[in-house]
This record gives C-alpha cells, sequence and structure tokens, in this order.
C-alpha cells in the first residue's frame, strides 16, 4: 500500500532518480534522451520543491517514494506536470491516486481554479487514456520537433463556493 503526502525540499535527490527512471522510457519511444524530465538538474527540481506556490506531491510505500506530480497555477488555470510513477510500481493505481489528491490540492487552495491542463506526447496511449478517464479532453497538438507532438488537454472544473458568497446558502 502507498500514502500521498506533500513533497519537500529533502526528497528533491529521491525524486530526482525517480523521474529519471520513470521517464527512460518515454525517451525510448521517442528516440529522444532529451526529454525535460531527464534533462531537469537536481538543484531545479530542489528549487520547484521549496516554492510555496508549487503542489508536489509524492506517493509513498514503506520509506520509498514510489510516483510525484507537480502543480501550479497561474489565474484560474492550474497545470499539472511531471506525473512520474517508479517503473516497478506501475499498474497500481498509483498515477491515478495522485492526479486524484493535487486535484483536490489545488481545489482547496484556489476555490477560484476553473481549469486543469497537461500535456503529454502523442504516442504516450496509455497517459492519454488516464486522462481520459479522469475527465482530461485533448484541446490541441503541438509538433515541437520531428519527433514529438504534444497532446495538450484540459479539463474544466466548478469553482468552489465560498461560505458567505452572495448566493450561498448556510
Amino acid at each position: 500500500m502507498f500514502d500521498i503526502h506533500p513533497a519537500t525540499p529533502a526528497d528533491a535527490g529521491e525524486v530526482f532518480t525517480l523521474q529519471r527512471a520513470a521517464f527512460v522510457d518515454e525517451a525510448q519511444a521517442y528516440g529522444d534522451p532529451f526529454v525535460l524530465p531527464l534533462t531537469e538538474s537536481l538543484d531545479r527540481i530542489g528549487r520547484v520543491l521549496a516554492q510555496e506556490d508549487a503542489l508536489v506531491l509524492k506517493a509513498v510505500d514503506g520509506a520509498r517514494i514510489v510516483g510525484v506530480v507537480r502543480a501550479a497555477t497561474g489565474g484560474t488555470n492550474a497545470v499539472i506536470g511531471r506525473l512520474a510513477v517508479a517503473p516497478d510500481q506501475r499498474r497500481r493505481g498509483i498515477a491515478r491516486a495522485l492526479l486524484t489528491r493535487v486535484e483536490e490540492g489545488l481545489r482547496a487552495r484556489y476555490p477560484g481554479l476553473t481549469s486543469l491542463t497537461l500535456s503529454t506526447g502523442a504516442q504516450s496511449a496509455g497517459e492519454q487514456r488516464l486522462y481520459r478517464e479522469r475527465g482530461f479532453a485533448e484541446t490541441s497538438r503541438e509538433r515541437v520537433a520531428d519527433h514529438l507532438v504534444m497532446v495538450h488537454m484540459r479539463k474544466e472544473v466548478v469553482p468552489a463556493v465560498r461560505s458567505g458568497a452572495v448566493g450561498a446558502r448556510g
């Protein structure tokens, strides 16, 4: 079984290692060893984990981080990225649980949130299927290199009603 907790700067090394292991198969599928998650430095990951406005969650099994996801907001939209699960831990519901918890966390932090967006590679059929199951719909495709087309996806969310808001019942 695994638990989900906020990641901290102390987790940077393990998140760095997990991210590299999790994205190797994607790099191989696209024939590109320079996919962004593989080129991100340990220092950069540490800085992201230290940002107060970033939401980074980790799935932990025992003492081991087995999954991670991060999100950032811009106005009423949140961008979800770097969803990664250790290759030997896949097919256990970790990615699905992380997506659910990051959405819950974002909605709690930002009651005015109206949408979530994310991107994945066009050849990543499993990831696209997962995102569609979680309510995301494809909005566009973008060729970013000869060998790489990104699929951009979006999920509309209903903003939370704050108590005391006009029209709210108490």
